[in-house]
């Protein structure tokens, strides 16, 4: 659900990390950017919305006003929204380097379409 709110709004570089076997907060991160605030703020919009449907409200939101870096709370699923200029200044990917990854291409429409299991 989370995937496809995202790929809904045209993210980019959208990445999922696997750190449940490192983490003992959350078994996913969910990295994805924008290229304006507003787009950020849309790609956020989405996933709340999405997951709210289906009954699932999350811990905790931080970044939302800014548009810069939003981060939402899932508990086994945490996303990071950037705009693009954070996403390369902060560059998450890179402190989680060592753990199993899968890239959504920037074309897919869903994830339902993408053959590439974790």
């Amino acid at each position: 659900m989370i995937v496809n709110a995202i790929l809904e709004k045209k993210a980019g570089r959208l990445v999922i990390l696997n750190v449940k076997e490192i983490s003992a907060f959350t078994d996913y991160f969910v990295i994805c950017d924008g290229t304006s605030d507003r787009q950020v703020q849309a790609i956020a919009g989405s996933v709340q919305e999405r997951m709210k449907k289906s009954g699932i409200h999350p811990l905790g939101v931080e970044g939302e006003s800014a548009g810069k870096w939003i981060l939402l709370d899932y508990a086994d699923v945490i996303v990071h929204i950037f705009h693009q200029p954070v996403r390369e200044f902060y560059d998450l990917e890179r402190l989680w380097d060592d753990v199993p990854r899968m890239e959504i291409p920037d074309e897919a429409t869903e994830l339902n379409s993408l053959s590439n299991g974790m």
